[in-house]
Parts: C-alpha cells; structure tokens; sequence
C-alpha cells in the first residue's frame, strides 16, 4: 500500500458537512495530494445521492454506507505449529473504518469509463443498499471468517 495518512489527531472535518469521518474519506479520495479535487469528487458524487434519495440527507446516506460496509470480524493468519491456520479475529473500530473506506474507494476504481465522482456515487448508494461491490468483498470476509469458525480457539 505505501500510504501514510495524517493521524486522526491532525484530521480535520470536511469543510461543508463538517464532519470528521467525510473528512478522512475524502484524505483516501485524494491522489496526488489534489485535495481540492478529491473534494469536488466528493461533493458531486454526494449531489448525485441527493436527487436520488429525497428523504434522507446525503451525508447521512455517506455514513450509512460506510457503517454498511465495515467489517466485525474478518480472518487473519496464525502460524501454529508449522500450519498456517485462517483464524477469525473480532476487527477494531479503526480498521473496521479504513477497511470500508478502502473497499470503497477500490471498487469505484476498478470500474472504468465513467467520471470518478458518478463511480463513486452508484458505490455509495449501492453500500447504502445493502449492495454493490464494496458490500460483497464485506459479506466475503465475514463469508470466510465464518467458514473458519472451527479454528476460533486459536485466536488469543
């Protein structure tokens, strides 16, 4: 991966919405160090969700999505005697975030052809949904982490 993201101690909250976790999504968005770029993608993709979902606030929708998409439990390998087992570990509050932003921001990029900010509202509305490439790399995680329940008692 090689990035280095600024600690949440220096993060500082999106300028519109004001919130904290819209502000360290749109830190991963950015490529380059384009801030005022990734920000634009942001908003655009957020105006996209506001004319397809009336009721709710974007932002909300945004939060939605990424609680969506977190994972609780993922698997991890633990070496045990010369076998590597797939052992299912319970996922901490931070990773849980960078992991659905990650997933996120991913899915959007494997598409191609489309305008970044349009890829990255159909990923948030499909999160949101309970859908979309994002959810399913979640439910395959927890897919996995359930398969290897049998090696649960090695986690420690």
């Amino acid at each position: 991966m090689g990035k280095i993201t600024a600690s949440s101690t220096t993060l500082k909250p999106d300028p519109k919405f004001k919130s904290l976790l819209a502000g360290k999504f749109i830190n991963c968005l950015m490529v380059d160090g384009k801030k005022s770029v990734a920000l634009q993608v942001f908003y655009d993709a957020l105006e996209i969700i506001r004319e397809k979902v009336n009721d709710r606030e974007p932002i909300e929708v945004f939060h939605q999505a990424l609680e969506n998409v977190k994972p609780y439990i993922e698997v991890r390998s633990r070496r045990v005697g010369g076998a590597a087992y797939q052992v299912p570990m319970q996922v901490n509050r931070n990773r849980q975030q960078s992991l659905a932003i990650r997933w996120l921001l991913a899915a959007c990029r494997e598409k191609k052809g489309r305008p970044m900010y349009v890829k990255l509202a159909d990923e948030l509305l499909a999160a949101f949904n309970r859908e979309g490439a994002a959810y399913t790399k979640r439910e395959n995680v927890h897919r996995m982490a359930d398969a290897n329940k049998a090696f649960a008692h090695f986690a420690w």
